[in-house]
């Protein structure tokens, strides 16, 4: 009897170690991890997050109580539900209480974060405790991240960590997101939802293109009428100063900037609308044409209209950074324009319309500058060789591999910061496993210094939103987006093999499912936890 009891004991523990998942990667892969056999059983009501004892963050930090409660959740996910959960493993095991200890260096606990911000971190998962210490509250955050990952479940709903140690910091400074909320309009919640899918893949950057040609859905103080007249409609479509204050406090619990681009003098048509004058009245030979081209460059009035949305928006978005736009201006209708022709002439500039566009930013830079502000602006503004304040950021959006590397080796040889964008415009779609396009890219494989090299701060993932709006805007971009992340973040050396990153990536898209993300299918297969509406 005692024979047959042992065998049957033993078929069932070796049916528990099968229904344990294999211990699962972190997204993205961190500068160094490893990652022991050894595992530790957890269990909700026993599992605590604490403030080290000289963590210069402490209890009251507003980031860290609201992470500590928002991981808690995303750990636990049958807990907060109220599922029974690890009632298996407790025929084994006595459950045992697991501290996370949470020490920072710095305190910040109440600011933005910005483009110094320190997201280094060191994670060690032991028996009963993980230590987290990090030198600013971004770092935190960071590994919290990471260590929620850690955590995975067996088919019974046990839960389990392994014993790991992470040493980890990111490759660049700037990994962006762009959402474009002009050519359709994004309600509140799916931009809060997708500043909850950057936080998961460590994106630190929400670069809002808020307003556009087609709308104006910007809610101004100083002129109201920009979207009581250029928004879809004055009240549905817009977002009110309570709406982008939601976003920048959401953005910041999750240490994401928040830099908004206001595009001028081209994707302006809706601006117009509400503002008499801004633009330029084209012409069919002698006469106005009834249509509108770029901003009027010629204006004193322009410029003084410019200034105070500008003052207005540093009231409003706290990043140093502000994206100035530049790109795309078609001359057109100022080639149309009499009076146009006539400042040009009175210039100096020929029939060069670039220089009239080059005179154009130039007064935006100044303006920005004068403000504290450091623009962004589209490479177009580089390509035209006008006078650019050395500390503006250039961003590459489009062109070849080989046409964005020389694009690199030209900026940074004339010392500017610069931002990759080009191969991450993942608003195009194609059939198959396009991620591994984003996931080959290598933004500092061109031909120049290890000075000019470290010019590239970053880059960012563009969704522009002729075809996108909130009912297919979650899985157009998830897990999509996660290949530049890790390209982002990650050793580029340890990260070349998709091949190897795609049962990793595979993995984090289940856990995006399960944090409510609708993210795509990267190719056949099943999760354990498929999505539901949640």
């Amino acid at each position: 009897m005692t024979h047959i009891y042992n065998l049957q004991f033993t078929f069932l523990l070796v049916l528990l170690c099968h229904t344990v998942e294999q211990v699962n990667g972190v997204w993205p892969l961190p500068q160094k991890i490893d990652v022991s056999a050894d595992r530790y059983s957890l269990s909700p009501q026993l599992f605590s997050f604490t403030y080290g004892k000289y963590s210069a963050a402490q209890s009251g930090c507003s980031v860290l109580d609201a992470a500590f409660k928002r991981y808690f959740s995303i750990i636990f996910p049958d807990f907060m539900d109220g599922s029974a959960s690890g009632l298996h493993h407790h025929m084994w095991s006595e459950p045992k209480p697991f501290g996370v200890s949470v020490s920072v260096k710095t305190k910040g606990c109440d600011g933005y974060p910005d483009e110094d911000s320190n997201e280094s971190y060191n994670l060690s998962v032991s028996e009963g405790q993980a230590v987290l210490t990090s030198v600013s509250v971004w770092g935190a955050l960071r590994g919290l991240e990471s260590l929620s990952q850690l955590v995975y479940q067996d088919d019974y709903g046990a839960y389990f960590i392994n014993k790991t140690e992470i040493v980890d910091f990111p490759r660049f400074a700037f990994r962006g997101l762009l959402l474009d909320t002009s050519r359709h309009y994004l309600p509140l919640h799916a931009i809060l939802k997708n500043l909850d899918a950057m936080a998961y893949s460590k994106f630190n950057v929400f670069h809002w293109h808020i307003v556009d040609d087609p709308s104006f859905p910007y809610q101004s103080r100083t002129f109201p009428d920009l979207s009581n007249k250029g928004a879809f409609h004055p009240f549905t479509h817009i977002y009110t100063q309570s709406d982008v204050m939601r976003v920048i406090e959401h953005a910041r619990m999750r240490g994401i900037r928040v830099i908004p681009e206001f595009d001028s003098p081209g994707h302006t048509q809706s601006w117009g609308r509400g503002q008499p004058d801004l633009l330029t009245p084209c012409y069919k030979g002698s006469v106005p044409s009834g249509t509108f081209g770029p901003v009027n460059p010629t204006l004193d009035t322009t410029y003084k209209f410019m200034d105070r949305l500008f003052k207005e928006v540093k009231s409003v978005f706290p990043d140093s950074y502000v994206h100035i736009g530049g790109d795309e201006v078609s001359f057109s209708c100022w080639q149309s324009n009499p009076d146009v022709r006539k400042f040009m002439e009175k210039m100096g500039f020929g029939k060069d319309f670039t220089k009239l566009e080059s005179f154009y930013m130039e007064s935006i830079m100044n303006m920005t500058t004068a403000l504290n502000k450091t623009s962004i602006v589209w490479q177009d503004v580089f390509d035209y060789h006008e006078r650019i304040p050395q500390d503006t950021v250039l961003e590459i959006w489009k062109g070849t591999t080989e046409q964005y590397y020389a694009e690199l080796s030209r900026m940074t040889k004339a010392g500017h910061r610069v931002l990759l964008s080009a191969p991450w415009y993942i608003n195009h779609i194609s059939y198959g496993q396009d991620w591994r396009n984003s996931y080959a890219v290598r933004p500092q494989n061109f031909s120049g210094t290890e000075e000019q090299k470290k010019l590239v701060i970053g880059g960012e993932v563009a969704m522009w939103g002729e075809y996108v709006d909130a009912t297919n805007l979650n899985t157009r971009l998830w897990p999509r987006a996660c290949a530049a992340a890790e390209r982002l973040w990650s050793d580029e050396e340890k990260t070349l093999n998709a091949d190897l990153a795609f049962p990793r990536l595979e993995e984090f898209r289940c856990k995006l499912l399960r944090r409510g993300i609708q993210a795509e299918p990267l190719f056949v297969g099943h999760c354990k936890h498929e999505y539901n509406s949640f």
